[in-house]
C-alpha cells in the first residue's frame, strides 16, 4: 500500500474514534448526538477499527447489537475483500 492510502486509513480511524468519544461527551450532557449513520459510514470508509476501538474503551453503544455485530462483520467482509483484491492484483 502505498503512504497516501495508509495516511488515509489513520486520518478516518482517528475521525471515527473522536466521532465517538464526541457523542459521548454529548450524550451525558443531553446535546445533540451524532447520527448513528454517521459512525457507519466512517467505518465503511475503511474506519473500522477506530470506531470499534472508541465504543469499547468509552463504552459506548456497546448494548446496541447492529454495532456489536455489525461493525466486526463489516471489518470481516474488508478484510477478506482487500485480500481478494491483493490476491487478485498480484
Amino acid at each position: 500500500m502505498t503512504g497516501a492510502l495508509w495516511a488515509a486509513l489513520a486520518a478516518v480511524n482517528a475521525l471515527g474514534f473522536f466521532s465517538v468519544w464526541q457523542d459521548k461527551r454529548r450524550a451525558r450532557r443531553g446535546a445533540w448526538r451524532t447520527p448513528e449513520k454517521r459512525f457507519f459510514l466512517l467505518a465503511a470508509l475503511g474506519g473500522c477499527p477506530g470506531v470499534y476501538l472508541a465504543m469499547r474503551l468509552l463504552r459506548h453503544k456497546t448494548r446496541h447489537r447492529r454495532f456489536m455485530w455489525g461493525l466486526p462483520a463489516l471489518f470481516a467482509v474488508q478484510c477478506v475483500g482487500t485480500a481478494a483484491i491483493c490476491r487478485f492484483l498480484s
